[in-house]
């Protein structure tokens, strides 16, 4: 069963207090779930593998460590999740980004692909789903799933805040992966929206209604 990780670092909670306010404007609030996704990257990267590399300072030769192994690809679910790319960029650069774009039909309240866009080597990459909400799990699930499809074996899901009931789901669906989540709220409401959540992620940050 994939881990369930809290990233309660102050400034990630700090930054997140403000994301939820709903006094918090466009400007600001796209600035800040940038922020909090690079902040939420540098933990979630943390136990990547590092390898011994001989170098020369200008002073000596010395051994020093540099990132080994599977190289990253950050995979945002379109469109909320693209607020979260530029920070993790930031931070890592050299990652790449690949697309799924899902909406949630609002009857079924199921996911329906409609975007798939990734890196050629995707079976060999780590890969990071990133989405600020898991809500019913539906979407998480479903581009989960569209990955494992074209070879992508190692998986992680970011997310901001996440109901207990998508978690719980997605875990049932998706054993192997691991969750790393800002907050874990309290329910879903009879919309599927997540209680006390940040409203609608992907009006919020583009301005849309």
């Amino acid at each position: 069963m994939g881990n369930v990780q809290v990233l309660d670092h102050p400034l990630i909670q700090h930054k997140l207090s403000f994301i939820r306010d709903v006094n918090t404007g466009t400007k600001a609030f796209r600035e800040l779930v940038d922020e909090v996704g690079m902040l939420m990257a540098y933990e979630v990267t943390r136990n990547l593998e590092l390898e011994d590399v001989e170098i020369e300072t200008p002073v000596t030769k010395a051994t020093v460590k540099r990132l080994s192994g599977k190289k990253l690809a950050f995979i945002p679910i379109l469109r909320a999740g693209l607020g979260m790319t530029t920070g993790i960029l930031n931070l890592v650069p050299a990652a790449r980004i690949g697309h799924v774009g899902l909406y949630r039909d609002p009857k079924t309240l199921e996911a329906v692909e409609y975007f798939v866009k990734l890196p050629q080597d995707i079976e060999e990459r780590e890969i990071i789903v990133v989405d600020p909400m898991l809500a019913t799990g539906a979407s998480a699930i479903e581009a989960i799933t569209s990955l494992k499809k074209r070879g992508a074996k190692h998986i992680r899901f970011m997310c901001l805040i996440a109901a207990p009931e998508g978690v719980e789901k997605l875990q049932a669906a998706h054993d192997d992966v691991d969750i790393f989540i800002a907050a874990l709220d309290e329910k879903l409401d009879e919309n599927a929206y997540i209680i006390p959540g940040l409203g609608d992620a992907g009006d919020r940050l583009f301005g849309t209604k």
